[in-house]
């Protein structure tokens, strides 16, 4: 039988090359993207400023910004608006148009007052907006690399295997349910980002693709507990149903090499007992072959 001790190199052995294996997906360096990004985001900064101008009170500004549509940068303005505002709040609460009251009711009374950020801006205006629009522009390829990492390697599984299938979102889309495409498998959302196919439409592996630029503590922690789980999970449906499922960690990215994490995917790797490969797209021919997608 192939299995993974095949392959001429473990995930784990790899570390000592680690940054060999990389792929840094390019940054603009700072201040160069400056100008770039006022021209973005000073039309947004200016608008918002000339609501706080026409509100008598923070709360009252963060009801005028749920009136804009998406389109018309309601995002662009709740990010603004928790700069100034409401530091404490993450933007994916602020953004939800039906938490509203709920918000106000919690948070509200910690709203800066209007009055000391019409103070602030008025002083310093035009530093403000080049400092603000610099810290916007860190929020405009947010998840984009992430996007480019599956668009790549789908390309690249497209050209090495012309007889198998492969589905997915390349970009923003919504995962795939493997309850959908698993035959008995058990009815709880177990979203992944790819499924690969064999040229019969039966499913060979799983996928999960993840660009991290950064990583660390307790985000680091989740991570690899979640994917052990997923493991986890097809090796009960394996036993369960007599499949030979395989899960693919398509990783990559700087945060790779911080903290424990090669050794903590090396240990998923092993804990697959033959099932599981982690990789990075520099890895992807010597470790993903059809030898063991088939095996």
């Amino acid at each position: 039988t192939y299995i993974l001790e095949d392959i001429q190199l473990k995930f784990g052995e790899y570390k000592r090359t680690a940054s060999e294996w990389i792929t840094t997906l390019g940054n603009t360096y700072f201040p160069d993207y400056l100008p770039s990004a006022l021209d973005i985001y000073r039309p947004y900064i200016t608008h918002f400023f000339e609501l706080v101008d026409e509100c008598s009170s923070s709360i009252e500004l963060f009801k005028r910004i749920n009136t804009l549509t998406i389109n018309k940068g309601r995002i662009q303005y709740l990010r603004i608006f928790r700069k100034y505002f409401a530091p404490n709040l993450p933007v994916e609460m602020l953004k939800k148009k039906n938490k509203e009251k709920e918000i106000i009711a919690a948070y509200g009374s910690e709203f800066r007052k209007i009055e000391i950020v019409k103070k602030l801006h008025s002083k310093s205006e035009d530093e403000y907006d080049k400092i603000l629009s610099a810290i916007l522009y860190e929020y405009k390829d947010r998840g984009k690399k992430g996007y480019s990492l599956t668009t790549t390697f789908f390309k690249w599984f497209k050209l090495k295997f012309p007889d198998f299938d492969i589905k997915g979102p390349k970009s923003a889309g919504t995962d795939l349910q493997l309850y959908d495409y698993l035959p008995k498998y058990k009815k709880h959302k177990t979203p992944t980002d790819f499924i690969i196919f064999d040229k019969n439409q039966k499913v060979l592996a799983v996928g999960y693709a993840r660009y991290d630029s950064d990583r660390g503590g307790s985000q680091e922690d989740d991570r690899i507990g979640g994917n052990r789980d997923k493991v986890t999970l097809i090796r009960q449906y394996n036993k369960e149903q007599n499949a030979k499922v395989k899960v693919i960690f398509l990783n990559d990215g700087p945060g790779l090499l911080l903290g424990s994490m090669w050794d903590d995917y090396s240990e998923i790797e092993s804990y697959g007992q033959g099932i599981a490969l982690v990789t990075t797209l520099k890895m992807l021919n010597k470790r993903l072959t059809k030898e063991w997608l088939l095996s």
